[in-house]
């Protein structure tokens, strides 16, 4: 790319549209510059300026929190690498190693209003974890108690109301979102980076063949159409990632006897399957030149 194609640290406040011959955008960032676009896509996140701009509301919270941390085993620890999970009356937890001396893991429960006010305090959130894990295995409470808490990342959980993915505008005019902006998710499924690259190889081979099409007219209504391509091939995609993340970690974290028991024996090996069912999914190449 040319030299100044990226700009960093640029926040992005307004979009304003002119329209002459072709639509043209004007993008004002926080410091008072403006951008201008022939085109536009937008990957900002879960807070995205574009996606407001398109007529979404903001993402939904789903009256449940995450804490992620990464774990430090100095004189190594003995885990295998694989992914293991624990679920408990109202929580999930999982953690995985990325090398032999430190761990990735994640604790995902439904907060109490009182529990809301620890999420700023580190030490009474390790505090809270622990005390959630009450009947955990000693060897899996040991990831959180070697965790410095002051690098604890938690945060409330958000997604897009799939009926509103139905209804809106995933494009207009030559304005799209993708990633985050287009359809954040519950982390229940491992699916939210994922999703995000098929939107932008899909993306890319939407707007590869509509200019590399030769066929007649104006540039800026082939992109138009590419871009309205793209919505509507990810559009049932993304809808059915965000209910299933939904309903599956809702069912993962449920609280109760009865709830846990039918979690854990009748609906275990189903969830299993479609988990992996939903991962194993192609969206296509790309096209040659």
């Amino acid at each position: 790319m040319p030299n100044g194609s990226i700009k960093f640290g640029a926040k992005v406040v307004n979009i304003e549209e002119k329209h002459n011959e072709s639509p043209l955008y004007l993008i004002h960032l926080a410091d008072g510059t403006i951008i201008k676009a022939k085109v536009l896509i937008g990957c900002d996140g879960v807070n995205s300026v574009v996606t407001k701009w398109l007529g979404f509301e903001k993402p939904a919270f789903v009256r449940r929190s995450a804490s992620r941390g990464l774990a430090e085993y100095p004189g190594g620890h003995n885990y295998k690498p694989d992914f293991l999970q624990y679920f408990g009356d109202g929580f999930r937890m999982g953690f995985l190693p990325c090398n032999d001396k430190s761990m990735y893991w994640f604790f995902t429960w439904s907060p109490t209003q009182q529990e809301k006010g620890n999420e700023d305090d580190p030490m009474k959130m390790k505090q809270l974890i622990l005390e959630k894990m009450e009947g955990v295995p000693e060897e899996v409470r040991q990831v959180i108690e070697k965790t410095e808490f002051q690098h604890v990342i938690t945060s409330p959980l958000r997604c897009t109301w799939p009926w509103r993915l139905l209804r809106g505008n995933i494009c207009k005019g030559n304005v799209c979102v993708a990633g985050d902006a287009f359809h954040s998710m519950t982390p229940d499924v491992g699916q939210g980076g994922c999703t995000a690259l098929e939107d932008g190889l899909v993306l890319a081979r939407c707007l590869g063949e509509a200019i590399l099409s030769g066929d007649e007219g104006k540039e800026h209504k082939k992109i138009q159409n590419a871009l309205k391509k793209y919505a509507e091939e990810r559009r049932w995609r993304a809808i059915k990632i965000i209910t299933f993340a939904f309903v599956f970690g809702t069912i993962q974290q449920s609280r109760g006897r009865i709830m846990n028991f039918v979690r854990d024996r009748l609906l275990a090996k189903m969830m299993q399957r479609k988990l992996l069912a939903i991962s194993d999914f192609d969206c296509g190449k790309l096209s040659a030149p």
